[in-house]
């Protein structure tokens, strides 16, 4: 198991560190108290403090979200999937409610038309060790979590991942961008294998009315899905259509959506959709073989 950040921090300023198999342990607790903290310090620990050790201490989180919204394992993502403009951190005193002890924020506005995880969690990052730094040293007031506005970031699962054609393409862009880099989203191609996605933006065919509502009857009629249509990698969905503009394959690498069409032809249609080749006139030769790969 590779060793979390902080701990690769610490070895490096030669920090003491002690990685217990569980924080609620008499032995890990035993080694909080020799140090005699001010204050005990968690951010993403994923682990839940109990008693007695819950009351031993005083115990602040960093948590990426302006609470009482997102509270809960995956804030950052479910406030880009949601569309929020803007998001924060919490320094909040731990109790034993999920994230629902009293704190004080720091607000970042976030541009839910472009951030993704990558741009927007370093941003959070900066603002909570300086709000954590604030506490520390200045002990402000922490002030109890609002009844109204309450909402749960659950953790990311399998099917959080899956860009589902019957949602709307706004929606699955802004998936897109929450996932990226850390996670990824995926779309099922024809063949039901999955191609990872880690670009996409809505899209916007430039073409006559008549035209638009002729490609949209032809693309009702095909069902949704993974599509090619004008030399683009397209995601058709029960509202709008996505553009794939940075895309994986199984076992590939990332590539534009151009190399993949290059190189896989349409989806789902294996290594390269091949064509077929005329007869030849003459019987003896037989048929012309079809363009390799």
């Amino acid at each position: 198991m590779a060793s979390p950040p902080v701990g690769e921090a610490a070895r490096a300023l030669e920090i003491p560190l002690a990685q217990p198999e569980s924080i609620n342990d008499p032995q890990a607790r035993e080694l909080i108290a020799q140090a005699a903290p001010s204050a005990v310090v968690v951010c993403a620990f994923g682990a839940l403090i109990r008693e007695p050790l819950l009351s031993a201490h005083e115990i602040l989180n960093v948590h990426p979200s302006l609470l009482p919204r997102w509270r809960g394992a995956a804030p950052i993502e479910r406030a880009i999937m949601a569309g929020d403009a803007d998001t924060g951190v919490s320094i909040m005193r731990l109790t034993a409610g999920l994230d629902s002890g009293p704190g004080v924020s720091g607000r970042e506005r976030a541009d839910p038309t472009d951030d993704s995880y990558g741009s927007l969690a370093p941003r959070l990052s900066e603002i909570g060790g300086e709000l954590l730094v604030r506490a520390l040293e200045r002990d402000p007031p922490f002030v109890e979590q609002a009844d109204e506005g309450v909402s749960y970031a659950e953790k990311i699962g399998s099917e959080d991942r899956l860009l589902d054609p019957t949602r709307p393409a706004a929606e699955l862009e802004r998936r897109v961008r929450a996932l990226q880099p850390h996670i990824g989203a995926r779309a099922t191609l024809a063949d039901g294998s999955r191609l990872g996605v880690h670009r996409a933006a809505l899209f916007e065919e430039e073409s006559s009315g008549e035209d638009r509502v002729r490609r949209k009857a032809s693309s009702d009629a095909a069902g949704l899905g993974v599509t090619v249509r004008e030399d683009r990698l397209l995601l058709d969905c029960a509202t709008g259509t996505l553009e794939l503009l940075v895309v994986q394959p199984p076992g590939g690498r990332p590539m534009d959506s151009a190399s993949y069409l290059r190189g896989h032809g349409l989806p789902g249609a294996g290594r390269r959709s091949r064509r077929t080749a005329a007869p030849c006139p003459h019987p003896a030769v037989g048929r012309v073989p079809a363009p390799g790969p």
